[in-house]
Order: C-alpha cells, then sequence, then structure tokens
C-alpha cells in the first residue's frame, strides 16, 4: 500500500474513527488481562487501566478492605498492578501464612522496589538469595546477642541515655517520636555497625528522618500508581521521586559505614554485622547467587539499619500516647512497677514473669497500635485457598488489621483493653490471634529483639516518669498510614516521678 492510498484511508474512515477504534481496542485488551482466572475469589469489577485503584484510598486502605470483606467475604479479589487477593481473619490468615507457608513465601515483585534495589537484601529478596541472608542474618545477630540475655544491659543503658533526654525538657511539651526512634535505632546500630549515635548526632537525625519519610511515602497513592505505570512514573516529577533519592541517601550513608569497617577490620575479630559479612565474602565468592557481595552487603545492612529502627519506635510512640489518653492504665502500670522492680534499680527481663499487667498492656499496644496493619506476599505456586484457587504468580494481601480485630478472637477488639492478655486470676495470657510480627516463614526477625526493646524501654519510661496531656492540647488516636501505620505528630509532659 502506497503513501497515497494510506492517507486516503485515514481521510474515508476520519482521524476521529480511527482513534476511537483504537481506544476500543486498548480497552478490550485491557479488560481481557483483567479477567479473573477461574475459581478466583469474587470481587469489585475493575475499570479498564486503573482497576480498582480509584476506588481506593492509600491513607486508610487497610478500614477500606474490611468494608470490602464484609460485602464480598473474607478472602476477595481486587485488581490493581496485577491480580491481588485479600485474605481477612485470624483463622484465613493462618491457613495463608503457616499451613500454606511455603506457598506463599515470596515478596511480589514491584517496579519502585526494584528501582531502588530494595529487592536485593533481605525484606524483599526471594528464592536461594532470601533464604542464604535471611540464615546468616540471624546466626550472626544472635551470635551478637539477639534475643539472648547479653544484650539486655545494652537496651538498659540505651534506657538510661533516654531518660537523661527526657529529664531535660524540664516538663515542658515535647514530640518524643524522634528521640525515641534514636533510641531504639542505636540497639540495632550496635549489632550492625558496632556502635551507637548520639541525640545531639546531626546527621544521624538526618537519617532516622529519612526513613520517616520514605516509611510514609511507600504506603502512598504515588507508589500505587508507580507500580502500576513505572515507564510513565519514571519520567514525571512527584513525591515518588523523593523515595528514590532519599533510598539513594541511604545507602550512601552505609556504604559510608562499610568503607569505615573495611580499613580496620581484623577478620579474626568480628565487631558486628558488617565484619561479619565481609568475611562471609571470601567463602561465597563462587556462589554468586547467595548474594554475599559489597553491593549486597550495603542492601543487607540497610535493611536491618531501617527495620530496626521504626517498627519498635512507631510502636513505642503508640505506647507513649495511649499511656496518657489512659492515665488509670499508666496509674496502674506504676503502680506495679513500683512494687515489684521500686524506683532504685531498672526493670530487666527477669521482672517480666512478676509484672503481668505491665506486660499485658505492652501487648495491648501493639495489638492497638497495629503499625503493620497489612503485608504482601506472592504464590509460588497455584495454591487452593478458603475454597478458591490462588494461581502461581498472585500477589497476597493479608491484613494483619483483620487478625489483631478480629471480633470472633477478642473480647472487646475496638477497646484499648489490657484485660485481652490477663486470665480471671490476673496472670498473663498469650492469645493466638496476637499476630503484630506476622507469621509463618517471613515472620519478622527481629521479633526476639522487639520484644525486648518495648519491655525494657517502656518499664524503664514508665518507672521514671508520668506523662500527660499538655495544657491546651488534646493529642488524637488519629494515624498517618504509610508502609507502617503511625500516629499523627503529638506532644506531651514527662514529669519526673
Amino acid at each position: 500500500m502506497t503513501a497515497t492510498s494510506v492517507v486516503s484511508f485515514f481521510e474515508w474512515v476520519g482521524l476521529r474513527s480511527v482513534f476511537l477504534f483504537l481506544a476500543v481496542i486498548l480497552i478490550l485488551s485491557s479488560l481481557i488481562r483483567q479477567k479473573r482466572p477461574k475459581n478466583f475469589p469474587p470481587g469489585p469489577w475493575p475499570l479498564p487501566f486503573a482497576g480498582n485503584l480509584l476506588s481506593l484510598s492509600a491513607s486508610k486502605i487497610h478500614l477500606q478492605l474490611a468494608k470490602l470483606a464484609k460485602q464480598y467475604g473474607n478472602i476477595f479479589s481486587l485488581r490493581l498492578e496485577q491480580n491481588i487477593v485479600v485474605v481477612n481473619s485470624f483463622k484465613l490468615v493462618k491457613e495463608a501464612l503457616v499451613q500454606h507457608g511455603e506457598n506463599f513465601v515470596d515478596r511480589p515483585g514491584q517496579p519502585i522496589f526494584e528501582d531502588t534495589k530494595q529487592n536485593s537484601g533481605m525484606v524483599f529478596s526471594n528464592g536461594y538469595l532470601w533464604k542464604q541472608q535471611r540464615r546468616f542474618a540471624l546466626s550472626t545477630l544472635k551470635h551478637f546477642g539477639l534475643g539472648k540475655k547479653s544484650l539486655e544491659p545494652s537496651i538498659q543503658v540505651e534506657s538510661t541515655f533516654l531518660n537523661e533526654v527526657i529529664t531535660n525538657t524540664q516538663g515542658q511539651p515535647f514530640d518524643p517520636q524522634f528521640i525515641v526512634n534514636n533510641a531504639v535505632s542505636n540497639i540495632i546500630c550496635c549489632l550492625v555497625f558496632g556502635d551507637r549515635f548520639d541525640y545531639s548526632d546531626s546527621n544521624f537525625q538526618t537519617m532516622l528522618k529519612l526513613i520517616n519519610e520514605v516509611f510514609y511515602l511507600e504506603g502512598s497513592i504515588w507508589v500505587k500508581v508507580y507500580n502500576m505505570f513505572p515507564r510513565l512514573m519514571r519520567r514525571i516529577p512527584g513525591p515518588h521521586k523523593k523515595i528514590l533519592s532519599h533510598w539513594k541517601t541511604l545507602v550512601s550513608f552505609v556504604r559510608l559505614k562499610v568503607k569505615e569497617h573495611q580499613e580496620d577490620w581484623d577478620p579474626s575479630s568480628p565487631r558486628d554485622y558488617i565484619d561479619s559479612f565481609l568475611s562471609e565474602m571470601e567463602k561465597w565468592k563462587d556462589d554468586v547467587d547467595a548474594g554475599f557481595n559489597e553491593e549486597n552487603l550495603c542492601y543487607c545492612t540497610l535493611d536491618l539499619f531501617v527495620g530496626g529502627s521504626e517498627t519498635t519506635a512507631t510502636t513505642l510512640y503508640w505506647g507513649l500516647l495511649f499511656m496518657i489518653k489512659h492515665p488509670d492504665i499508666q496509674e496502674k502500670v506504676q503502680a506495679e512497677i513500683d512494687s515489684v522492680v521500686g524506683r532504685s534499680r531498672q526493670p530487666s527481663m527477669a521482672d517480666r514473669l512478676n509484672i503481668p499487667y505491665t506486660d499485658a498492656v505492652i501487648h495491648e499496644i501493639q495489638r492497638m497500635g497495629n503499625i503493620t496493619p497489612v503485608n504482601a506476599r506472592s504464590a509460588t505456586k497455584d495454591t487452593k485457598l478458603g475454597g478458591y484457587t490462588i494461581p502461581k504468580g498472585t500477589m497476597l494481601m493479608v491484613t494483619l488489621d483483620s487478625v489483631l480485630f478480629d471480633e470472633t478472637e477478642w473480647e472487646t477488639p475496638f477497646t484499648f483493653n489490657p484485660g485481652h492478655f490477663l486470665d480471671a486470676e490476673g496472670k498473663f495470657r498469650s492469645r493466638n490471634a496476637f499476630l503484630p510480627f506476622s507469621a509463618g516463614k517471613r515472620v519478622c526477625l527481629g521479633e526476639q529483639l522487639a520484644r525486648m526493646e518495648l519491655f525494657l524501654f517502656f518499664t524503664s519510661l514508665l518507672q521514671r516518669f508520668t506523662f500527660s496531656t499538655p495544657p491546651g492540647m488534646e493529642p488524637s488516636l488519629e494515624f498517618k498510614l504509610g508502609f507502617t501505620r503511625c500516629p499523627k505528630p503529638y506532644k506531651l509532659c514527662a514529669t519526673p516521678r
């Protein structure tokens, strides 16, 4: 066909008709791609191209998923960047993560994580690489005290530093977020970098603020759009660009620490995780797929640094907020600590069995704080779940929110009630539906560390101070949702006891 005949054809048909025809073809192809597989869970009908994106708000997605569960059942589907199956309730979450744990062990591949190389390291890697890095991290951190009594003195010393900083506020209103974050972060920093950072270290404070902003932005609508239209979003400005730049800055911070370690590294005497990884690189030099190289050292170290800084600190941030909102509960905790521990020595892990009410309050803070309401997994093979078929490669959105507030598991799920973790005699009782650290193969690597930190920091703070609402201010229990669910910024007053 000649150029003249092509022009004549378009003139005959009309450009408007051609564009309409192309639009119809594109819409039809989009609908075909969005077609649900056989025996797939039901769900709201997706729009062409956008899927269900326009009907969801990233700032309260866990609440919207709860509403959709009431309409479609505890297992239903959505369409965003791909087909997604949403799993609600303790029973189904346990079935997915424990009974079929091996089938849902992977993280879904998402463009934002590929572009920041977060699919290296530990948190978002899969397969052989993930298994080798998780194994090494667990064994190495245990060697340096993770989950052991030997780490307790370090947390107690850090509690003393934190208490001193709070004492210096002299009862005036202040936002405790970043000083608590600094305290918690210093524990993982000792394990990973071999040193802590002073609360006046402005560079380190900047790193913590970048982590906080990245965690918020990674749960935003911008990332949802980025993952659906990566080629477009890579080329246009917006808050999503901050994730890329912040992550680059954080990697540079870790890279500098690795370089400092290499300058005075003694293979016969490892000081921390970085030293141990440097030794491991020689052992695994012939196994490239295991990920023991300098580049991956930076990403694994950053995963530990970020994960060990943000989540426990956010839980404590919720904890202090709950205490000023429930002064009667705060008084009971203080009375129990006074009667068992006193005020002349620091609380220790050995005290835990003897202060069941305080232990129950900490657990209830974790339950109500609900800092990771949604977990993402990916099916490694076709799997039957809740009577439906989940094809290999499907993203699984596990709502831990639905577990921690499951009305069939908790007596008063939407009320802050330490009694959830106490029996009739006032002794502490564990609950099967208490899964703030998730479950199965991907259960939080730092769970034991987080439990120890929460107990020692919280009891030390309540032993030394009474926390109250500043005059004329009324902190809200409203949250801001990103990668984690965090309280909106608030201030409190700390009065020495």
